[in-house]
């Protein structure tokens, strides 16, 4: 491998926006992210629907006319 090409690679902080906080290494020094294993869906078993731009609101405002 060629030297001084590669990023470094060193400890890190990943924080959730539900407070979670993982420690792992990457070559980023601080990462956030808006869903991890311990709030999605997917994972918890919950039935919530993960909507980032209101696109359940509008679905529900263009089909409630047929009603």
């Amino acid at each position: 491998m060629k030297e001084a090409i590669h990023p470094s690679y060193e400890s890190t902080t990943i924080t959730c926006a539900c407070g979670q906080v993982f420690h792992t290494r990457a070559t980023k020094k601080n990462i956030r992210v808006e869903i991890c294993s311990h709030c999605h869906p997917f994972f918890t078993g919950d039935k919530k629907f993960v909507d980032t731009t209101g696109r359940i609101e509008r679905f529900q405002k263009r089909y409630a006319k047929g009603k």
